[in-house]
Parts: structure tokens; C-alpha cells; sequence
């Protein structure tokens, strides 16, 4: 999750058999990709051991501490970041679940989460209708002007390719590689912005445009790469790395491209963001950060300590 405005980012790309999440889209709440099944999940628990941490909890406003109950929006797409594994309606599993959970041992408190669409959920924190939002929300400058975060891991922006493939055979480190070619990305996502921020980039550098195909389902945008309708998904890094390395997407990841926070999303000035850093960094040092990466396989996007509005990297 790279730090351009991530609107929606928590989604990755779907195969036959999985889904990505990344910095950026989900699914509809619910709802399955299509042409997506689900994968299994790993079945160790490191949240089970978990245990409510006082001098965190004192960090809590009032009457959250009284009501001992918090809304939580989340969207649910695909591992490694969040997707169902036992099907839609089922309990949902993944990394930003696992560490949703936790933090609400730690915190004492249980969380009411509803499903949302990645792109309705901040917009929903400033109503009120959610405390906290997850969804692979990668900080970014324009965002935390309305919002705010509390970071949780270190994800970013990646590309991939079909296996096989000769669109682009390199990592990319400059958009004017991808000049010409047609690119699929997930809606309101920082990947989508990206792209839309740099559409001039190959006719000053005197090449023929890019195209941009946006996918509201992680699983269509999959199935247009394997259908040759695109030629690179942008989406997650830990999403894409998820995706290449299961044999039936058939897929290749071209590496990292721009490295983003990734955080709890708040309404602006909310009293929550103390205990919930408070509540990462404990985690963090009693070892169960680390388990819960290792678990899901993302323990290169680990951090040493949790951070309220940190700048955009660059």
C-alpha cells in the first residue's frame, strides 16, 4: 500500500481457490468474488491467549469502557488480509482479523463488526455509524486530512503479471514501463489514484498512453489478467506475493513499488487512537505481532512500533 490516496485498500486478487487484499478494495459485504472460491486458513490461534491489559484499558473514554462494546467496519476480501474461508456468512478470517481481535482482548473490549464496502467505510466513520474501520487502509497525506490511523502493519503497492507472460518481465520502479499497456485495478483504491495522479506521465515521456480498467471484485480483476484482457493487476504487495504463490492463479509478482502504513481508521479527533495504539504496541511486545504475521505470512511488513497519523512515506 503505497503512499498515494488509498480510497479503498484492503483488497487483492482472487484466483480460482483465493482472493488478495490489499491497500485498497474489498468485496461486497458477504458476497464472494466471483468465479472465486474460498481458501483454507492456517489453524493456529495466537489471539486465543490473549489477555486484557488494565493499564491500556484506562485508555479507553468512558463510556466505552461502560458499554464494553465497539463498532467495528469491516471489508472483506481476500487473504492473507481478510476473506472467508468456510464461505460467505461464516466467521471471517485473516490477518486483520486475527489483530482486530487481539487488540480488543488487550482493550477488554468485544467488537460488533459489520461487513462494509472498503469505499463506504471512512466516510461512515465521520457519521458515527463505525468507532474503528479496518480494510488494509493505507495512510496517505490526502486521508489524514479526515481521518485518522492508528498503524498496524506495512504494506504497499505491487504489480503482477500472467505467468508466462511479456508484458513486463522486471520489477517496476517507473510507471512509463507500464506505457501502453492495460492495467487492472481494484475501485477506490490507492492504486487507482495512483494511476490516475501520473496519466500523463508516458505522453511527456513521448509513448502511447496506459489504460486503466477498474474492477469492483478482486476475483473479475483476476480473471481478466488470465483472459488476456489486461496485461498487470496493481493492487497489495502482500496480496500479489499471496496470490503468485499459489499455483492456480498462475501469476507473477513484479515486486514492491511504493511501501504504505497501514492502520485502524478513526473519525477525526477521536479519544479511541491512544488505547488503540497502546494496545498494538503490547501486542507487539508480548510476541503475539509476531505470531499472528508468521501465521498469515506477511512478517515482512511487520513494525517495531505503532504510530498515530504518521506522514505518507515517500
Amino acid at each position: 500500500m503505497n503512499r498515494t490516496r488509498l480510497r479503498s485498500t484492503a483488497a487483492l486478487v482472487l484466483l480460482p481457490g483465493l482472493a488478495l487484499t490489499a491497500c485498497g478494495s474489498g468485496t461486497t459485504p458477504g458476497a464472494a468474488p466471483a468465479g472465486a472460491q474460498a481458501s483454507p486458513a492456517p489453524t493456529d490461534d495466537p489471539v486465543a491467549a490473549v489477555r486484557t491489559v488494565d493499564s491500556v484499558t484506562a485508555l479507553l473514554p468512558a463510556d466505552v469502557r461502560a458499554s464494553g462494546t465497539l463498532r467495528i467496519g469491516s471489508s472483506v476480501g481476500l487473504p492473507p488480509g481478510a476473506h472467508y474461508p468456510n464461505g460467505p456468512g461464516k466467521a471471517p478470517a485473516g490477518q486483520d482479523i486475527d489483530i482486530a481481535d487481539a487488540v480488543a482482548k488487550v482493550l477488554g473490549v468485544k467488537l460488533d463488526r459489520q461487513d462494509a464496502s472498503f469505499e463506504t467505510i471512512l466516510p461512515a466513520l465521520g457519521s458515527g455509524k463505525y468507532d474503528v474501520g479496518t480494510g488494509n487502509f493505507g495512510v496517505t497525506n490526502q486521508r489524514l486530512k479526515t481521518v485518522d490511523f492508528v498503524t498496524y502493519i506495512d504494506d504497499g503497492q505491487g504489480f503482477a503479471v500472467k505467468k508466462g507472460g511479456t508484458a513486463v518481465q522486471k520489477k517496476v520502479t517507473d510507471l512509463t514501463q507500464l506505457c501502453g499497456l492495460t492495467i487492472g485495478t481494484g475501485a477506490g483504491t490507492t492504486f487507482e489514484s495512483t494511476l490516475a495522479a501520473q496519466k500523463d506521465i508516458c505522453a511527456k515521456a513521448g509513448k502511447k498512453p496506459y489504460d486503466v480498467k477498474v474492477y469492483s471484485e478482486n476475483g473479475a480483476t483476476l480473471t481478466a489478467l488470465q483472459q488476456g484482457r489486461i496485461d498487470v493487476i496493481m493492487s497489495t504487495i502482500n496480496g500479489l506475493r499471496y496470490q503468485a504463490a499459489q499455483p492456480a492463479a498462475q501469476t507473477t509478482f513484479l515486486g514492491e513499488y511504493h511501501r504504505l502504513d497501514v492502520g485502524f481508521a478513526f473519525k477525526k479527533g477521536s479519544p479511541l487512537t491512544r488505547a488503540f495504539r497502546a494496545a498494538v504496541d503490547e501486542l507487539i511486545k508480548n510476541g503475539t505481532y509476531a505470531r499472528i504475521l508468521r501465521k498469515w505470512g506477511t512478517s515482512a511488513s511487520a513494525i517495531d512500533a505503532s504510530r498515530i497519523n504518521p506522514p505518507e512515506h515517500r
